[in-house]
């Protein structure tokens, strides 16, 4: 797992969507590429909102991805162009401080976020000049972690336009810290998949220290990918960033009610491990120790025995500043519950009873009820969209990825994945013609995929 990821030699002219973005890029800069770099997007199976709470989660690789044609250039410039015309060229001197915009979270600052990565880790004063023509086949802003990807990448081509050397594991924690200059404070998974994944292979992603375990899926039941069409862009708004601040006021709260020095924990994991408790013992003692009505500011403060201005500068990030109000009960419920299902569905993969299919799809389908209702992450859209998938055929189904819109994931015995497609298309997208439009992209079947690699022409 410490290896670097591959770097494949590859026939492009056997592959029509390599070809036709190095035709792009020939075209754009009137030469060839010198390598590609390919970073796949993810579909999360189960564990929603924990990665950030330092628990493991239960993600695969999807056959989409980012995909980068490269080039070294003599200009001190990084060059950004898009297959898609809808985002638009950038270009950056390589000696000007990379400046991200929070405030305006554009395709470039991604890429961007990657880059700052590599340069920072190496000290990097001066980066080697690059030209990119950047396609994507992953949906955006869906849920399949098109941003994270695209960060991946970045980093990758950074890495290898640079002349470095990484392991997977060091890239995969480089692109996470550095995805948080666009604000997201996101937890890991994505880049960790990214990175990490094999084909043929879901993939339980533990942190601290980060490592991947290969998770057998059951041979009886594909996933099926559908888009619900409500784009939601996790770097745009706080919704996500206020569920992180949640959980972290949670952990501060729980860990004071034990006795604990809580001004030094920040994630929901470590009252777990200083109070050496089960998961269960965890629900037990949020029960105990939050109500569930939303705790105010000044009850927050009043409990921590802090000041205002410290709430704001140690605990809220800089797009929660504004928030009121935290519902810190169902927070913590929903993390504690969902680790511990993260666990029981590796545990039934591994043991593989007759009826795992089953055991699997009601897992994932508690996930989806808690991310609903505890976690309050998902959207009218997508739960229509969860119970028509549950009509049509799937055994489980739930919300993947950050929610509040984006996709959801079904598990669909195997013989019955043709009836479901059709089902499905019959009753969420054909009534509507923008999602009839947007079908094809929208609802696929898809295997575990391979990891981030470079791609030499043979």
């Amino acid at each position: 797992m410490a290896s670097n990821p591959p770097k494949i030699q590859t026939m492009i002219s056997a592959n029509e969507r390599l070809q036709n973005l190095r035709n792009t890029f020939e075209t754009k800069y009137g030469e060839p590429p010198r390598f590609y770099v390919c970073a796949p997007g993810r579909v999360n199976l189960i564990g929603e909102h924990i990665d950030y709470c330092g628990y493991s989660v239960l993600p695969m690789a999807i056959e989409q991805s980012i995909l980068a044609a490269v080039s070294i250039n003599d200009s001190g410039t990084i060059e950004l162009a898009n297959t898609n015309p809808q985002y638009k060229d950038f270009t950056l001197p390589c000696s000007k401080d990379i400046a991200i915009d929070k405030e305006n979270p554009k395709w470039n600052y991604y890429f961007l976020c990657g880059v700052k990565g590599i340069q920072e880790k190496f000290g990097i004063a001066q980066l080697a000049g690059m030209s990119c023509v950047v396609d994507g086949t992953i949906p955006p802003s869906s849920g399949l972690s098109s941003s994270s990807a695209l960060v991946c990448c970045a980093g990758l081509a950074t890495m290898e336009a640079n002349h470095k050397s990484l392991s997977k594991v060091e890239l995969a924690e480089i692109c996470a810290r550095s995805e948080r200059y666009i604000g997201t404070e996101g937890g890991g998974m994505d880049q960790s998949i990214s990175f990490l994944a094999e084909k043929g292979t879901a993939k339980l992603i533990e942190f601290q220290p980060l490592r991947a375990t290969d998770v057998k899926l059951p041979d009886g039941a594909m996933f099926v990918i559908s888009n619900c069409c409500v784009e939601m862009n996790k770097a745009a708004s706080s919704h996500y960033n206020i569920r992180v601040v949640e959980c972290r006021i949670a952990t501060k709260m729980l860990a004071r009610a034990r006795g604990l020095d809580w001004s030094k924990l920040l994630k929901l994991v470590q009252v777990q491990v200083e109070l050496k408790a089960s998961l269960q013992e965890m629900l037990t003692l949020v029960d105990e120790v939050l109500h569930p009505e939303p705790y105010s500011r000044e009850e927050i403060c009043r409990v921590l025995g802090i000041t205002s201005e410290q709430l704001c500068a140690g605990l809220l990030s800089a797009n929660t500043q504004h928030v009121t109000h935290f519902k810190l009960h169902q927070r913590a419920k929903h993390v504690y519950g969902e680790a511990a299902r993260v666990l029981q569905f590796k545990s039934v993969c591994d043991s593989t009873p007759a009826e795992s299919v089953q055991l699997l799809g009601d897992l994932m389908n508690q996930s989806h009820t808690s991310c609903r209702d505890l976690y309050e992450c998902s959207c009218p859209e997508l739960d229509q969209l969860v119970d028509i998938c549950l009509k049509s055929g799937a055994v489980g189904s739930r919300l993947t990825g950050a929610g509040w819109g984006g996709c959801a994931v079904s598990m669909v015995p195997s013989e019955k994945v043709e009836s479901f497609l059709q089902a499905v298309s019959e009753a969420y997208y054909q009534p509507d013609p923008r999602r009839a439009a947007m079908e094809k992209q929208s609802l696929f079947v898809t295997k575990p995929g391979g990891g981030a690699a470079v791609l030499l022409e043979h």
